[in-house]
């Protein structure tokens, strides 16, 4: 029995069937992604979305859907399905779902009378192309298949509508055609391995909507270009391969291709093997490139979501090799001892404080694995240099270590720290100043590369940097500790301590050198317990807090407002977790394993065999923002390796 499980008398229910999404990736920067029924509910859904090199790398939507239709005896049974206005979905191609599975790939069963058909989906590993399996299991008469492709050629963060300056030409190749409706773009290719009979009819499909850009205060409204219809003959047994890409393929090789491909992959036949497939599809190979995309489905690249995913995406599953490609990467982006936090390699923005900090907690926990701390030293000494002095010497938007020792950093309409949301120009969470997490890692950062410098015999590092952690460690008590309240601020800017509780003092917490004791630690963590932790992550702010929003949802403003002020993220609960096994080591093992398993079940809703973003801070802490995130999925990695580390019996 497959392990991803889904209620298949429930399929036919669109509250069922369209709050449970879909991705695959091709490991190079493409995915395929929709509902488990086929209906496109955001913009960001494709049946093919690929990176264009010539558009600076962003991706585009080529081929939005795929409608099929199931003919016999004249009569036709349309399996598509797609929102229209008013509520409207036509045709209702779900009625005709029966199962649908995902241990492998994606896999639709639909029944028609007494046809049954069975549609496989799958990504080639590091090609702009996917292969679509049909298999007719079931049927009693003459039966054909009909398809047609809906265009859309546009960026996944836009609509397209109909235009005179589409090209609805098209261009006959073996088993199929080639469309590409505006300059610059390549062109789409869609093939079969049986040669088709392809029907041009041009026509615009209008005011096709996507529900879930609708929720978030989008426009959710848009036209699709269809060149016309394919149509096949199909016997009882037999297999057809359609294939989409953006390079013309030899329609011979697409079933071997679809084989090879589908021996490759990892089943998802356990909570763990979920994870590590999800995992996989943040990497993103091109060239001799190696990045981490923060989430699917809009987001790039990011230096800061990178660093703290990295070790839970490669690590905590053995691939050091991955790990180093991706290290490699980032160091070459590095830029007076900043990284870039987003923005495109051409156009990159060096907005983030801490970014550099979490690249020295990501070595040091290579360093545990590996112990290859010499050889750490000598390859990243350099760069690691060079961030440290970077952040004596001063940084753009006030970033520079004060007399002090400790961190500052703040500039008019900017969020420097993970706690980003900017709303008309200014920061949701204003946190200008001294921040509690920054000044922690700052102070690892020093401990992690002296102790790196003396294995090394760097005699020259350790005489300019040795005066600091003491002076640090002094200076980071007296700033954000206060005795009678029991925990640390969590920013401070002058004469004015922010004694909000957040989760950053978590961070503090859990770092290998922390200023904090361990009584100090255990007063964080059981404040953390206590407030701010859920089964889904810590709270972004107290309940207690008079600005704690509990519900992530509405227009972007609204989303934002929420987004660190109670909104609940899991990527927390690998610090948290962190911290509380380092205090209670053994006796921890069952509350980490708690929250943990408490994921499980979410593997079957909203991303399926992956994990969110963010969910709501108020119960039922339902899943919200994207449908797969890297460092989310990277904490539950972690976790699964830190109790395998104290009980591997228990993990």
């Amino acid at each position: 029995m497959a392990y991803l499980k889904f209620d298949s008398s429930q399929l036919i229910n669109l509250e069922y069937s369209l709050n449970r999404e879909i991705l695959r990736s091709n490991r190079g920067g493409s995915y395929s992604s929709t509902t488990i029924i086929g209906c496109n509910t955001r913009k960001y859904h494709g049946v093919l979305v690929c990176p264009v090199e010539k558009f600076d790398g962003e991706r585009y939507v080529f081929l939005s859907n795929l409608d099929e239709t199931v003919i016999q005896h004249d009569t036709e049974f349309n399996l598509g399905i797609h929102k229209f206005s008013g509520e409207k979905y036509y045709p209702k191609g779900h009625k005709y779902v029966q199962d649908f599975e995902a241990e492998v790939v994606a896999a639709v069963t639909y029944r028609v009378g007494g046809v049954v058909l069975k549609k496989e989906s799958l990504l080639v590993d590091q090609e702009e192309q996917i292969l679509i399996k049909y298999t007719l299991e079931e049927a009693h008469s003459p039966t054909k298949l009909r398809f047609r492709p809906f265009l859309a050629f546009r960026n996944i963060h836009e609509l397209t509508h109909a235009n005179m300056d589409a090209n609805t030409r098209i261009t006959r190749v073996v088993n199929g055609i080639k469309s590409k409706l505006y300059p610059g773009f390549p062109s789409l290719f869609m093939q079969f391995s049986k040669e088709p009979e392809f029907v041009q009819v041009p026509d615009w499909y209008y005011n096709i909507e996507y529900s879930k850009e609708q929720e978030r205060g989008y426009d959710f409204k848009e036209d699709l270009f269809v060149p016309g219809y394919f149509e096949i003959d199909i016997k009882k047994g037999e297999s057809v391969v359609f294939s989409a890409s953006l390079k013309e393929d030899n329609p011979d090789s697409f079933k071997q291709k679809f084989i090879d491909e589908f021996s490759k992959r990892t089943p998802r036949n356990s909570y763990k093997n979920c994870l590590i497939t999800a995992a996989e599809q943040f990497i993103v190979r091109n060239g001799n490139k190696t990045e981490i995309l923060a989430g699917y489905h809009w987001f790039g690249s990011w230096g800061r979501d990178t660093f703290i995913a990295l070790p839970g995406l490669t690590l905590a599953i053995g691939d050091v090799k991955t790990f180093l490609e991706v290290v490699d990467t980032m160091v070459g982006r590095l830029k007076g001892g900043l990284f870039p936090n987003m923005g495109s390699e051409n156009n990159p923005a060096f907005n983030s404080v801490d970014a550099p900090l979490w690249f020295f907690h990501a070595m040091q926990q290579y360093a545990q694995y590996t112990g290859k701390d010499a050889e750490i030293w000598e390859k990243y000494g350099k760069p690691m240099k060079a961030i440290l002095k970077g952040y004596v010497d001063g940084q753009a938007f006030n970033i520079q270590m004060h007399d002090n020792g400790l961190i500052y950093a703040g500039a008019p309409g900017k969020a420097l720290t993970w706690m980003d949301a900017v709303v008309y120009g200014e920061p949701v969470t204003p946190r200008t100043g001294y921040q509690v997490e920054i000044n922690a890692l700052w102070y690892n950062a020093i401990m992690f590369s002296l102790a790196l410098a003396e294995n090394a015999g760097d005699k020259k590092f350790i005489k300019e940097w040795s005066y600091l952690p003491e002076k640090v460690h002094s200076s980071y008590i007296e700033t954000f500790c206060n005795c009678e309240r029991g925990y640390l601020a969590d920013y401070v800017n002058g004469d004015f301590k922010d004694w909000s509780v957040r989760p950053n003092m978590v961070i503090a917490a859990s770092l290998d050198y922390s200023p904090l004791t361990n009584e100090m630690k255990k007063a964080v963590i059981d404040l953390a317990e206590k407030e701010l932790l859920t089964p889904r992550g810590l709270r972004t702010l107290s309940p207690q807090n008079p600005n704690y929003r509990g519900i992530y949802e509405g227009s972007q403003e609204n989303r934002d407002r929420a987004y660190h002020q109670g909104t609940v993220w899991p990527w927390l609960l690998e610090p948290y977790c962190r911290a509380y096994l380092k205090l209670h080591k053994k006796t921890g093992v069952s509350h980490v394993k708690k929250l943990l398993d408490g994921f499980e079940e979410d593997l079957h809703i909203h991303g399926i065999g992956t994990i969110a973003e963010v969910y709501n801070g108020d119960p039922p802490h339902l899943a919200k923002g994207t449908i797969s995130q890297a460092w989310s999925v990277a904490a539950l990695l972690q976790m699964f390796a830190m109790l395998d580390q104290l009980n591997p019996i228990q993990s």
